[in-house]
């Protein structure tokens, strides 16, 4: 893996982390993130990150290992919310927080540890 792929992942790995710790500090509820703008706009900001870190990954790195990781959508995640984000629907990015967060940050650690 070229070295800066690897520094991407390791940001990437750290904004997920960031996300699973901000759930952990407001309380694991869609109904608190439903209602306090500082958690939402908390976890957004990492979602939009870790979307432009990982549209700065190699072109090649990505052919490798689209079959594991939808990059195409993490980044089409970014563009909602940095262009749609007063009208993006919480119950996506609470989702994304939820179920996708965990998983990106399993496959960067996994490519880290390699």
């Amino acid at each position: 893996m070229r070295q800066p792929d690897l520094q991407r992942l390791e940001h990437i790995r750290d904004y997920c982390a960031e996300v699973e710790q901000t759930i952990s500090r407001f309380g694991d509820s869609f109904a608190v993130f439903d209602l306090d703008a500082d958690y939402q706009r908390s976890v957004s900001f990492c979602i939009l990150q870790i979307g432009e870190l990982c549209n700065g990954l190699s072109k090649e790195f990505q052919a490798e290992t689209a079959d594991r990781t939808p990059w195409r959508l993490i980044i089409g995640m970014r563009n909602l919310v940095a262009h749609h984000y007063s009208s993006m629907s919480r119950d996506v990015i609470w989702e994304t927080a939820h179920s996708d967060i965990p998983m990106l940050k399993a496959f960067c650690e996994e490519q880290i540890a390699k």
